[in-house]
This record gives C-alpha cells, structure tokens and sequence, in this order.
C-alpha cells in the first residue's frame, strides 16, 4: 500500500527479521475500559449514521466532467460523521461511482464495492473495468454493480493535504541514502516539518484518519446502496479495510475478496510490516534485474544478475554527482524503478526506459522519472494520495518516537537490503513526530456470522509479503487461500491466470470456495 509518489500498497516480504529490530516495533497496550466505551459509541454511531444512509439512499447523477468518468457511469454523495462516537456532530461527504450490472435483472446480485490500496488510492475507476471491457471481469460485470469510491481525506471526499503540492513534488530531493549524520539530520528535520505540515493543514481530519473509520464508512455506503450485505474487494491496503470491516460487521459480509494481503497482526501495524516490506523488495528487485540480465540481447543491461545490479550502482551514482537533466536524483530513481518490483507490467517499460539512457538517451528517462511540474492537477492529487498514506498510518498505531530506534533498525537492514529500506523509513518518520492521536490496531480475528473469506496473494509480492496473507487466513477461520506460486506481481485478481481468475468468478458469482486451499502455477512471464 503506498501513495503514487511511490506506486500503490504496502506490506513486507517472507524473510527472517533479527530480534533487535522485532524489539524496535511498538507493542499496543491492552484497551482500557475508556477504548471498550469509546467503541460502543462508535459503534452506536454507525447504525445512526447508517441508517439515515439506508433512508436518503444515493442521488446518482452523471459525473463532473473533471472526474474523467465516462456515461453509463454515475456519481453521487454519501454522508458520514467525521467521528462516529460524535454521530451527529460534523459531517463529510464521501465520493461514490457505480456503473450498473451488464447481465440480466435475474442475473443481478447486488453491488461490488472496491477499494485499490493505497493508504490514498482512489476506487472511482473501478467501474471502468466495464466501460472498457475488461475481460477478466466480465462474468463478475453481469452479475454486479461496480461501485468505486473516495475514501475519507481521498480525493473527492473531504480531502487532506500536508504541504504545497508544487514543493511535494520538486526536484531533486535529498538522496534517501544518508552518507552522513548530517545528512540523517536533514532527512529527520524535513520529516518533523512534514508532520507539522500536517498539522496546520489538516489538523481537524488527523485523528479521524483511521482504518477502522474507513471500514466504518464502508459500512455506511453499502447501507447507501440499499444492501443488506457487503460484497468486498480490496487489494493492498485495501486488504487490511476488508480484514478491519470482517472483524467489526460480520454479519454484514456477502462476499470478500482479499487481494495481495497486508499482514494484519498488530505487532505488524505499521513500523514493522514497513520493515518486512524493505526485505520483500529487496527479493523482488532480484528477480527483476535476474530477468533483465535474461534478455540481455534487448536491453543490453548486462547478461548476469551481478552486471545488472552494477549498472543500476553506476546510474545512481552518476544522478547523484549531477541530477539527470537537473530533475532526476537518486530519490527520483527510486520512485521510477520501484514500479518493477511492485508490477510486472512494469518490468519491459522499466528496462526499456533504463536501456535507451544507457545507450544515450537521456531524455527517455527525465521524461519517465521526472516530475511534471506543470501538471497542476497531477501534482495535487500525488500530493494528496501522500498525506493520506502518512496520515492513516501514523493514526492506525502507535510508532517509535526515539530516533536510536528508527536509525538502529534501519542501518542494520540496509546493509543487506539496500533498494528500498532508507527511502521507507524517510516516507514513514513523521509518524515519530505525529501531532495527533495514534491509536490500537483493533485485533483481525473471526466473529460469529463471517462467511468464508476468499484470500488471493503472489508468494513474492514485494508491497504486501506472503506472510500477511498467511496471517489474514490464520485469523480469518474458513477462508481459503489461492496462492500464486514463483510469481510476485502485486495484484494477483488484475493479472490473466485462469487458475486465479476462475476461482475469483466463481466464489463472487456462487460464493463457493475449494475445499482445500489452492496453488497455482505463476502467470505468464513478461517478454521484452
């Protein structure tokens, strides 16, 4: 799960962590019986608000021409309180799209509602799936309304912001990599200031900013949509939404589907599962530059692992001595070549890109790797999508404050997983200085009335490990888990593998699940 500055998910990937930086996550502490009130009222306040939902229902209109919604899909509003406990207190207004079911009114089973990741992805071009023919979800298209929304501070649906967009996305930014102490105090002070920024600029919405109000509001929209039951799909983050609302309403459970899953154990909430994430992609990055090394006769990168990996050394060490046409630093490098460890559809354009500027086209990469300053609109929402992944993540748990802890765990994981670790712990340091309230993780666990929960994950993914999806079936009793074996592309149910793809049909059309859980063979590699 991860804002567009660095792609889309967060999680972590199988691998063994020492017991020093196990030691450095934040235990939750017990709920008192302050947190056990404070929950009755919250819930109180969902059937309020959900029931003044089910009564107003939603007034679909076509969408602004701004949302770049095409007809048949319709827009609408949907009202929730800022805080549950507090009902009837200030209210914000969620973003909601649908496109109708393309099968028969027979056929009709409701509406599917579909969160992306993130924290701070947007669901609205869910029911583009429809409108542009997507053929992996065709079946599920003529037995369901697709419905997208905005989730809380997301886009549309009263929307935070942490700094300027325009100096959020200037360039280039600081090397992630600290060469020094003072370079790790320059990091730390525009972290602090972020976390400031956040403050001032969003302060009212901070505490509010959680997943369990997301799963909350959730709530809120399927009573909207006039259904009794939720039928759920959530990747990435969206996962951790999905295992939050199972936990909390599951009797209201139609169908879920759990796509590339965020380990949900509250020991894993937040600051480790970033750490875990740091070892994942350090996997995956291997398997890329493995695979480019493969095809070494289309993108002339290097015919071993080894080879590809010291070029990709040499490129970050050249854009660090003089920002490639003055825009693209190393952290620019990171944000452009993370996406081929996150995507497979990424690996071809990724080397493709990186092949021209090796053979001196330099302008291929600025044009790939820089950001638009112009794009006003673009630069908002990337913006945007950043203050909610920090604001959600820093309000969801408690995180570390003392720097020793961050800066021990850190050092030591970098020294053997060096892709990404510096350039999470720098995304996610301004939950050390948060100004707002952080709170419990509530405990993913199986309640009375949940129905088999369907759980889909590549055993490499980099964004979202193996491990969480093991940990979601472990505590979700009767799910069933379709694991994508030698594969790691995030988002699996997007990917054409008729072993997935046919099991997600069935389950969304029938509600039946293996009796077992499944393997399946890996998609298609990429070729150049």
């Amino acid at each position: 799960m991860r804002p567009t500055r660095r792609a889309a998910a967060l999680g972590s990937a199988g691998a063994l962590v020492t017991a020093a930086l196990i030691a450095g996550t934040v235990t939750a502490p017990a709920a008192s019986a302050d947190t056990r009130t404070s929950k009755d009222a919250e819930a109180r306040g969902v059937f309020v608000a959900a029931a003044e939902a089910a009564k107003k229902g939603i007034d679909w209109q076509d969408c602004p021409e701004d949302w770049g919604l095409e007809k048949p899909i319709q827009c609408g509003w949907v009202t929730v309180p800022l805080d549950y406990a507090k009902p009837y207190g200030k209210q914000i207004k969620l973003a909601v799209d649908r496109i109708g079911n393309t099968g028969t009114k027979a056929e009709r089973q409701g509406a599917l509602v579909y969160n992306p990741g993130g924290p701070g992805g947007s669901g609205l071009r869910f029911p583009r799936r429809v409108t542009t023919k997507n053929p992996l979800w065709a079946a599920a298209a003529k037995a369901y309304d697709f419905v997208g929304f905005d989730p809380r501070g997301v886009g549309h649906s009263a929307p935070i912001s942490c700094i300027d967009p325009q100096e959020f996305v200037k360039a280039p930014k600081l090397d992630p990599v600290p060469d020094s102490e003072a370079d790790k105090r320059a990091h730390r002070k525009l972290a602090a200031e972020y976390a400031d920024g956040c403050k001032e600029r969003s302060g009212a919405m901070l505490p509010h900013m959680t997943t369990p109000n997301t799963a909350r509001d959730l709530d809120v929209i399927r009573a909207a949509l006039g259904e009794k039951k939720l039928n759920f799909l959530g990747v990435s983050y969206g996962t951790y939404i999905a295992a939050v609302y199972g936990t909390l309403f599951p009797t209201h459970v139609r169908r879920m589907v759990a796509d590339s899953v965020v380990n949900p154990s509250r020991e894993k909430i937040w600051y480790q599962a970033n750490l875990d994430q740091d070892v994942a992609f350090e996997s995956r990055w291997k398997d890329w530059t493995k695979w480019v090394a493969q095809n070494d006769a289309t993108f002339h990168l290097g015919d071993t692992r080894a080879e590809v990996q010291e070029k990709w050394l040499e490129l970050r060490a050249a854009a660090k001595k003089d920002p490639i046409g003055g825009l693209v630093g190393p952290a620019e490098l990171i944000s452009f070549f993370q996406s081929a460890p996150y995507y497979d559809s990424a690996w071809v354009p990724t080397a493709t890109v990186w092949s021209k500027y090796a053979a001196g086209d330099t302008q291929a990469l600025v044009d790939a790797a820089a950001p638009d300053l112009g794009d006003t609109a673009g630069n908002a929402a990337s913006e945007n999508g950043n203050a909610v992944y920090t604001a959600v993540e820093c309000a969801d748990a408690k995180w570390p404050t003392s720097w020793r802890t961050w800066d021990r765990d850190n050092t030591l994981l970098h020294k053997d997983h060096p892709f990404m670790t510096w350039a999470n712990a720098w995304m996610n340091l301004p939950c050390a200085t948060w100004k707002s309230k952080q709170h419990t993780p509530v405990e993913v666990k199986t309640r009375k009335g949940l129905p088999p929960v369907l759980i889909v994950q590549s055993e490499r993914d980099a964004a979202t490990p193996y491990e969480g999806a093991v940990e979601l079936h472990k505590r979700f009793k009767g799910s069933r888990l379709i694991t994508e074996k030698d594969a790691g592309s995030h988002g699996v149910t997007g990917l054409a593998n008729p072993c997935v793809n046919e099991r997600v049909d069935t389950y969304l059309l029938t509600g039946k699940v293996d009796k077992a859980d499944v393997t399946c063979a890996p998609h298609a590699t990429p070729k150049p």
